[in-house]
């Protein structure tokens, strides 16, 4: 696969009736909606990038706005339709691969966090590369491209099979209603995605805030607590859980605090405080979880911190199920059927139930001595998800700010 990097005018804004238009394009990946860019079509200024996507997604361009509609931009008010990613491509051991840095952006105030990825939306790059043109279009068969991961190191790669009649090989996934073009994301060497640690707190599981949890940093870094400490079972809609105040508050004062006993960091390398963790759009990730009851391994109820979220991330997937396979931790505790890690790497399948059905995932693992002691090697963890371009277009910008303005008059 070569690059054929199309003429940057391509992905420039535009005038069209006194306005400037800025071209987008408006993506699916996996349950996560939002934007993919071109990198090199953005601000470098800080400052003006993050104005571009406040207004390219309907955010308040500074202070709150409680009760955001997004009603003037592309965002869709939840976490996981408020992404934007900004891509290219590089050049790595003479092949082209994707580079993705991914924006979370909120609806009710304009704070961008830059510090995670997002395996959902992930899905969704191959895809925008083949369609704009930045790497050559598939062939009839199986193609791979590389994705590396600005925000967290982690290189992925993204899998898709173009059928006889030109079409792209077709998945169904829990969440999405109907088919649409499958893609396989293969996640390599995700351990210490945040924190350099499968266990960054050096142990399998802690009492924090009086509930019993493990912090394990596999593609993202999460909190796990059992569902039954709270007098829950893990099998509640995300609705309930998120209508049950006390619920919600003693989570947030176990994920944050938890956090800290991560030691997670901002992307200046500076240690989060409590107050930053509990703010948190991101990290750390935190579910509860119980007894599978619908065909998996394991049931879970997934936050992305502050919202519930309608299926399971799939980052935050792969971490549950690398959990289940490691003793101690309370996930391990209450998965059923699980295979037996040996020496060797070998392929563990975990099905996790979640809302919106069973994510079905793959980790290729081994047991292996460090100087812990018996510890697990992860060499990847694998997942399907389907992506699909909701748009490709120009997005009129509406009052951009003098400094904007003057910046998109000289493109």
């Amino acid at each position: 696969m070569t690059s054929l990097l199309p003429a940057l005018p391509d992905f420039l804004p535009r005038q069209r009736f006194g306005v400037t238009e800025y071209p987008v394009h408006h993506v699916r990946g996996g349950t996560s909606t939002g934007l993919v860019l071109h990198a090199r079509a953005v601000p470098a200024d800080p400052l003006l990038r993050d104005e571009l996507l406040r207004h390219l997604m309907g955010v308040p361009l500074a202070g709150r706005l409680p009760g955001n509609r997004q009603v003037t931009g592309l965002g869709r008010s939840t976490p996981t339709s408020n992404k934007v990613f900004l891509a290219e491509v590089e050049q790595h051991e003479g092949r082209p691969r994707l580079v993705s840095t991914l924006a979370q952006l909120a609806s009710e105030h304009g704070d961008i966090d830059w510090s995670v990825n997002c395996g959902n939306m992930s899905s969704s790059l191959q895809l925008w590369g083949l369609d704009s043109g930045v790497i050559e279009a598939l062939a009839i068969g199986t193609h791979e491209v590389d994705i590396r991961n600005t925000n967290t190191g982690v290189v992925t790669t993204s899998r898709m099979t173009r059928l006889e009649d030109g079409s792209f090989a077709a998945a169904a996934i829990p969440g999405v209603a109907g088919s649409f073009p499958a893609v396989d994301l293969f996640l390599h060497h995700p351990v210490g995605s945040k924190t350099g640690q499968l266990l960054p707190t050096g142990a399998a599981s802690d009492m924090v805030a009086g509930h019993t949890v493990s912090c394990v940093d596999v593609a993202v870094p999460m909190v796990m607590a059992l569902a039954s400490e709270f007098g829950k079972t893990a099998q509640e809609s995300i609705a309930e859980l998120e209508a049950d105040a006390a619920f919600m508050q003693a989570i947030r004062r176990v994920w944050s605090e938890a956090g800290l006993l991560m030691g997670l960091r901002k992307r200046d390398g500076t240690l989060l405080s409590l107050a930053e963790l509990e703010c948190s759009e991101t990290i750390p990730k935190f579910c509860i979880v119980g007894p599978a009851a619908a065909g998996g391994n394991i049931a879970v109820r997934y936050f992305t911190p502050q919202s519930g979220h309608a299926s399971l991330a799939v980052s935050g997937g792969c971490c549950l199920a690398a959990a289940c396979l490691i003793p101690g931790t309370v996930a391990h505790g209450v998965a059923q059927g699980m295979s037996v890690v040996g020496t060797e790497y070998d392929y563990h399948a975990v099905g996790i139930d979640n809302p919106a059905g069973r994510l079905d995932t793959t980790i290729v693992a081994r047991q292996r001595q460090d100087s812990m002691g018996m510890t697990l090697g992860i060499l990847s963890a694998a997942y399907r998800r389907s992506a699909q371009i909701l748009l490709r277009g120009h997005m009129p910008l509406y009052q951009p700010s003098p400094e904007l303005a003057a910046w998109l008059a000289r493109r």
